[in-house]
């Protein structure tokens, strides 16, 4: 993949994601969102691949496979108002879709799109398929780590500023009593994800949030992680709970062993 491809394809995503604004405040917030949060995914994940030493060519698959990996955000919002997949469709499918309907990486050797897609279509999924060669899953991990960290990023920034202009789209509708599910803490506590089924209110949205840490793959990911402070930032947010104070130490901890871990390799 040469700089001109990456070059190019920047420029068509540019181009289509233009065609989804109306002018009109509250849809253009949505796009907005989701062409910022791209944007960033790209940064972050050319900072990952950078720490951890990986060439030039690898660093553009890298960056084609964020530029790429929402581009079904915008055909989601368009047709149903919504960002939530489970009431939609499955936005990394409707990536899928539009990047062979556009046919965007054509003009890439087979082996590389393959590479893209397969990242793109994983990049939303609750595990990764075992069968995966060795940089295919090192590219799907990458994805989807820069992926987490600018999405802690926009709800940290939001949180910070909800008070004065609360988003529906941003909290998926979801209610927001002051308390939070027995279930959340527990997923939390066991180290595990906390099922995005399972989400009563916007503190166990939170706490999934939180509970990604557990997918974060790259020690690099977890300085980043570390050094932002948007774990502290989300947790500081939520009310007393049973059991809330210990799950949210066993975060802490993963995270510090995360950072510690030696190399800068995958931590698990």
């Amino acid at each position: 993949m040469t700089p001109e491809d990456l070059t190019r394809l920047e420029t068509w995503f540019d181009t289509f994601v233009q065609g989804f604004y109306r002018h009109d405040p509250d849809h253009d917030r949505a796009v907005r969102l989701k062409d910022d949060h791209t944007r960033r995914v790209c940064r972050d994940i050319r900072m990952l691949g950078e720490r951890l030493g990986l060439p030039e060519a690898q660093l553009r698959l890298a960056q084609t496979a964020a530029l790429m990996h929402d581009v079904g955000r915008f055909p989601q919002y368009a047709r149903y108002g919504t960002f939530l997949d489970r009431v939609s469709a499955n936005h990394a499918h409707l990536s899928l879709r539009t990047m062979a309907a556009e046919r965007v990486l054509s003009a890439l050797p087979r082996a590389e799109r393959r590479l893209i897609i397969r990242a793109v279509a994983f990049h939303n999924t609750a595990r990764l398929p075992d069968a995966t060669p060795s940089f295919g899953r090192l590219l799907m991990r990458l994805l989807r780590d820069a992926d987490k960290l600018d999405i802690w990023r926009v709800v940290t920034d939001y949180y910070d500023r909800r008070r004065e202009a609360p988003d529906p789209v941003i909290e998926l509708g979801l209610p927001d009593p002051p308390i939070c599910s027995p279930a959340a803490i527990a997923s939390l506590a066991a180290g595990q994800t906390v099922d995005l089924a399972s989400l009563r209110c916007l503190n166990d949205f939170k706490l999934l949030q939180i509970s990604w840490v557990f997918d974060l793959n790259f020690r690099p990911s977890f300085q980043a992680l570390q050094d932002r402070g948007y774990i502290q930032k989300i947790a500081a947010g939520l009310p007393p709970a049973d059991g809330l104070a210990a799950a949210i130490e066993r975060v802490r901890a993963h995270v510090d062993a995360g950072c510690a871990a030696s190399g800068a390799g995958p931590t698990g």
